[in-house]
């Protein structure tokens, strides 16, 4: 089967898949401190559904799936669908983005079910302010999930710090020193638009120059690994002890090179992380479509992705859904 293409040519490789919009927290740049718009039960899709689709996927050629949320580890039995997928390939390059409350009871068995490493959300060190962020105390939790990941032999454990201007930003250093030690791949992300309150301004973006200026100063490093459908730029230490990463979705968008798309806990299609106009997948799949159908639904749909996000610019508007309700 030929390969997922749009029409600039982007060939898709990446797919992220939201197993629920159920979270544990409350992060701010993500969804507001009193959000309960839950999606009822039997608009979730069930393992099966989604084992379906990715099978449909990877005939394309699709090798890399990211489980996400919400909080993922909030869906039960979470390690029986990665056994499921992992029955797909092999090899398949199969990870999980998690804000690691739950994974210190349950690292060991997704690992068993075939994980095979995990990003965890973590913007601070501070505990005050870790829960001043997420609006939750629970930072001694988080770092047990991400030691007990570790020992789980999920590797490499990456960690996705969000760096806004005033907020965290003077923790750069401390956490690119703490990812050194543990060796963990600290990843910076700038601050976008898809928190649930809307009050994103573009002054609040610590910016990728000023993060690499920050740790620059404290640490020659060096720029390795260019993938362009990678939207990570990865930096090695110079005295060889770990490596940090940062996404500049703000001021150095990745959009040209990117290769993936994301399927809702509702089982909405989205070309793009900001996509206005979502894909009914799990209608076509509750109607008795059969897998050819849905690969030419794929087609469609993956043909009319745009050519990016346009922040920053007079006519962006941000989705609907808050990130929560959309998946990371």
């Amino acid at each position: 089967m030929q390969p997922l293409v749009d029409m600039f040519g982007r060939t898709v490789g990446d797919v992220r898949i939201s197993v629920t919009d159920r979270c544990n927290f409350r992060c701010t740049y993500c969804m507001p401190e009193d959000y309960s718009e839950w999606l009822p039960k039997p608009d979730i899709l069930t393992f099966e559904e989604i084992a379906r689709l990715v099978g449909v996927l990877h005939g394309f050629g699709i090798h890399t799936v990211r489980l996400t949320g919400g909080e993922p580890l909030m869906r039960r039995e979470l390690h029986r669908l990665v056994g499921m997928l992992r029955g797909i390939d092999p090899d398949l390059d199969l990870s999980l983005t998690t804000n690691g409350f739950f994974l210190r009871d349950q690292a060991d068995a997704l690992a068993a079910a075939g994980l095979r490493r995990v990003n965890v959300s973590l913007d601070s060190l501070r505990r005050d302010r870790f829960a001043e962020m997420t609006r939750r105390d629970a930072l001694p939790e988080v770092l047990e999930g991400i030691e007990a990941a570790g020992k789980a032999g999920l590797d490499p454990i990456k960690v996705n710090v969000v760096a806004i201007r005033g907020c965290n930003d003077d923790e750069v250093v401390d956490l690119v020193d703490w990812g050194r030690a543990g060796g963990y791949q600290v990843r910076f992300i700038e601050f976008m638009p898809l928190d649930g309150d809307h009050a994103w301004r573009k002054d609040a973006v610590f910016s990728k120059r000023e993060i690499l200026d920050v740790i620059g100063a404290r640490h020659p490093f060096r720029a390795v690994g260019v993938d362009e459908r990678e939207p990570a730029q990865r930096y090695a230490f110079e005295d060889g002890r770990g490596e940090f990463g940062v996404i500049g979705s703000v001021t150095e968008p990745f959009c040209s090179t990117c290769d993936r798309i994301r399927i809702t806990a509702d089982g909405q299609l989205r070309t793009c992380l900001f996509a206005l106009d979502p894909f009914d997948l799990r209608g076509l799949l509750r109607s008795g479509a059969s897998d050819d159908e849905l690969a030419d639904f794929f087609r469609a749909a993956v043909w009319t992705k745009g050519p990016g996000h346009q922040i920053g610019s007079r006519g962006f508007v941000q989705p609907d859904r808050p990130m929560v309700a959309i998946g990371g």
